[in-house]
């Protein structure tokens, strides 16, 4: 079997499982393999806007009914917890709708909403707004940074096109995590 069979057979599941556990770069593969017609755009933002939603109302539900679970205390108490949590208190919308484009806070953040005062179905629809701009944004990066690739580099071999997105899509990520640690230092 081919990777090209491969990807067209499970590269939907593999997205919509990727978004809620892994998040951006499997999101922006998608958008790869979207350009490459092994699934259409609308489909791969599809899969990974549900992925993501499902994923974080799980974490919601998590923090919400799993208070007294010895691990979610432990988690509680780590700092990224708190300085989530302080967030929530004083922007809850802007927060829910927010907490997933911010590198760190991606997982943590639907359990502290969880286990705040946010009513369920006030995080169900801003989640679902969220999560649709979100998958079709990185969808979107994904399916340009493959058509850019194309440009620079021609009609590559599928292995080699995902691996120099992959490559890509890690030096950004890594960039701006630089830059990030910097800006927070000063």
């Amino acid at each position: 079997m081919t990777l090209e069979l491969l990807i067209t057979k499970y590269g939907l599941l593999a997205v919509f499982l990727g978004a809620g556990i892994e998040g951006e770069t499997t999101v922006i593969l998608g958008g790869v393999f979207a350009h490459r017609h092994l699934m259409t755009y609308w489909e791969a933002a599809a899969a990974a806007a549900a992925g993501s939603f499902i994923a974080d109302q799980l974490f919601f539900f998590t923090g919400r009914h799993a208070r007294r679970w010895s691990r979610i205390r432990k988690l509680v108490d780590q700092p990224a917890f708190q300085r989530a949590n302080r967030l929530l208190e004083r922007y809850p919308a802007g927060f829910i709708f927010a907490f997933r484009f911010v590198y760190g806070l991606r997982t943590i953040s639907p359990v502290a909403i969880g286990m705040s005062n946010v009513p369920t179905a006030t995080f169900m629809a801003v989640n679902a707004v969220a999560a649709v701009i979100w998958g079709t944004l990185f969808t979107a990066i994904g399916y340009l940074f493959g058509q850019g690739i194309e440009q620079i580099f021609g009609h590559l071999p599928l292995h080699r096109h995902v691996l120099v997105a992959i490559v890509a899509v890690a030096a950004l990520l890594i960039g701006g995590a630089f830059t990030y640690r910097r800006l927070r230092a000063a």
